[in-house]
């Protein structure tokens, strides 16, 4: 049998979904840490959206550090928020999928790095 062959075990295995393919290419390339916190990101970003709508789209994490979530707040009013709901957001950020265990929420309020400088760092 062939692999172009309709009965060829090769042809009927279902196909590996390509979210199940990355976490490996990730680590062959040297690249785990930003596939990490990509999904931290996301992770971070659905959170604020669902528990504090008015901080979404107006605050994003910008680093993980030991046990530390990093963000950055456009306004001092956005930052104030997060840090009133700080033990909400980091226990909700410690159980979500894509998430990952912190402690602490260090907020840079408007733009605490170097303008222009908007990468995220692991």
């Amino acid at each position: 049998m062939s692999a172009d062959d309709p009965e060829s075990p090769a042809r009927r295995r279902r196909p590996d979904r390509v979210g199940d393919l990355l976490p490996e290419a990730a680590r062959r390339l040297g690249l785990e840490d930003q596939l990490r916190l990509a999904r931290a990101i996301a992770t971070w970003e659905a959170l604020v959206t669902e528990r504090v709508p008015p901080a979404a789209g107006a605050c994003r994490l910008v680093a993980l550090e030991r046990d530390t979530v990093v963000v950055e707040a456009d306004e001092p009013i956005v930052a104030a928020e997060l840090r009133m709901r700080a033990t909400e957001l980091l226990g909700a950020f410690s159980r979500a999928p894509g998430g990952a265990p912190a402690r602490f929420l260090r907020l840079l309020a408007g733009g605490g790095r170097e303008r222009g400088d908007r990468r995220p760092r692991v």
